[in-house]
Formats: structure tokens, sequence, C-alpha cells
């Protein structure tokens, strides 16, 4: 019930806009709808024109133009809520804490899963990629729009897709470097190492729109 409900106040509350109640618990804007200000692509400056931005949503539009976005902005702890629709097949992904350097954004920075895929082998959407998944599934699909409550905090991080609670973990936990241990993401000095980083958004694996994309720095 009370995710349904929030669905609905989404619904009712304009695209890309907080509430006062959200300005005042310290939530900030990372996409105004009109313009891609605060972001920038990996190791560049400005947004390539593989994005779009049309009627108030961001879009992947052209993979093999748009590369990996970044906010300029860097932040440790926070919730991060946002909206994303993929396309049939679309492969994306959100990713935290992420360094400006290196080869590719996530050597440094877990990655939130964003993908459209039947496999039930696969690493579907809200998947933290190669290192926690649900037990449930909450997604829904290509065409419709999807909603994350990503929380990275000291005491615990979580995933919530839809309203639905996906896992939990404690970033830099014994269980989590166990983990990261047993991946690919093992022979990478940085990756879940770094003490604040950027927001990115994965932009070449297919077309995927996002909107409604806010932040709320954690003490």
């Amino acid at each position: 019930m009370l995710a349904l409900l929030a669905a609905t106040a989404m619904l009712q509350q304009d695209l890309n806009t907080l509430t006062e109640k959200e300005i005042q618990d310290g939530w900030e804007l990372l996409f105004d709808g009109k313009t891609t200000a605060g972001w920038h692509n990996f190791k560049a400056e400005g947004v390539s024109e593989g994005w779009k931005i049309e009627k108030g949503v961001l879009t992947c539009t052209d993979p093999s133009k748009a590369g990996d976005i970044l906010t300029k902005k860097q932040y440790d702890w926070f919730e991060l809520s946002m909206e994303f629709n993929m396309t049939k097949g679309a492969n994306s992904g959100v990713m935290f804490r992420v360094a400006n350097e290196g080869d590719a954004p996530w050597m440094s920075g877990p990655e939130i899963q964003i993908y459209d895929s039947q496999d039930p082998s696969a690493e579907r959407t809200g998947h933290l990629y190669q290192l926690y998944k649900p037990t449930n599934e909450a997604a829904k699909p290509a065409g419709e729009w999807n909603h994350f409550r990503i929380i990275v905090a000291p005491a615990k991080c979580e995933t919530y897709v839809n309203g639905v609670k996906y896992y939990e973990y404690v970033l830099g936990s014994d269980d989590f470097k166990a983990r990261v241990a047993k991946s690919k993401f093992a022979e990478f000095p940085l990756f879940g190492k770094v003490a604040k980083g950027s927001i990115a958004i994965q932009g070449d694996h297919g077309v995927v729109s996002f909107r409604n994309i806010k932040i709320k720095p954690l003490n």
C-alpha cells in the first residue's frame, strides 16, 4: 500500500521537480528536465550527442556515441531516487562512488543493473552486478517506467525496485570484500573503495530513458 501511494504521488507531481517537503529534507535534483548541467562524460567535458532530452526525459538514444555520464558533484552517503524506462533488450546501469580515472567507471563504482532479459541466469534489473541479487523480482517489462530507490549508508546499504526491497549489504564489510574477491572486479584496486565519488549512468549498451533523478546526501 505504501509503495502504491508513493507511486501515485510521483505521478501527480510535476516531472523533475522537488516538493517543499523534499527541499526541507535535503533532496537535490540531479536532472532538471531541460539540460545536462551537472553531468559530464567519463574523463571528458560536457555530455555527448548520444544523449538527448525530450519532454523532460533524458535518453541514451545512440549507445555508440553516448558513453557513460557522471555527476560533477561527488557523494559518499546518500539516498538516490530515479525512474527509468528500458527498450527491448536494453542493458544499462547506475553506479555510485565512481572515480573519474582508470579506463571505465565500472572499475571503481559498484553498478546496480538495468537489463531487459528473459534469461533466468542473467543478472537483471536491480542486481548489484556480480555481488548481490534478490530472491524476488519486481521490475516492470521494457516500455514501462520503473523506480529505483538506492540507499548507500554507513550502517546498511539497500536497493529497492518499484517499492520492493531487493537486498541489503554493508559497504566494505568482510562479506562485501569476499564477494568482490570472487568477482571480475577483484583486479581493480579502486573498486568499492572510493570514499567519495560520482553517480554514473551507463550509456553504451542500449537505449534507456531516465527522469526524476534526485538525491539526498546523508550524514
